[in-house]
């Protein structure tokens, strides 16, 4: 059902960014033949490349939302377990914030982003930082 939404969700955004060209188009037509000199013309091209690139990039922003909410959707049990099981008592969660997420294997997974520093105030990542862990002192299966 999150596939079929988000696909349509996704057709809607593609069509409306279809009419924000043509309309950019239609303006630059209109604007050329207004204008007087070269520059005029050029600047009309310019407005219609910028609106064009807008749309384009709205339409790509409404599909990343689209498919965030088809994440959320398809992971709503791991954040809400009550209300998956059919209870409402989900008014603990704070404003769409999603507790730490315990996983059917035991443990807890923190979310990836970052926390203020209780003395300093400042942003600090909660993620661990650097690239691979160490590599222990030997390699077995060389």
């Amino acid at each position: 059902m999150q596939n079929i939404r988000e696909k349509v969700s996704n057709a809607a955004s593609a069509g409306k960014a279809h009419v924000d060209i043509y309309k950019a188009k239609a303006e630059e037509k209109a604007e050329k033949a207004a204008a007087r000199t070269e520059e005029e013309k050029e600047i009309a091209h310019q407005r219609r490349k910028a609106k064009e690139a807008k749309a384009k990039m709205e339409m790509h922003q409404a599909k990343a939302i689209h498919a965030a909410e088809k994440l959320r959707a398809k992971q709503s049990h791991l954040y809400c377990p009550n209300l998956a099981a059919g209870t409402d008592d989900h008014h603990h969660l704070g404003q769409n914030e999603p507790p730490l997420a315990a996983t059917t294997h035991g443990h807890i997974h923190q979310p990836v982003g970052l926390a203020a520093d209780p003395m300093t105030g400042t942003a600090i990542p909660t993620y661990p930082l650097g690239g691979n862990p160490i590599p222990p002192a030997y390699n077995k299966h060389l």
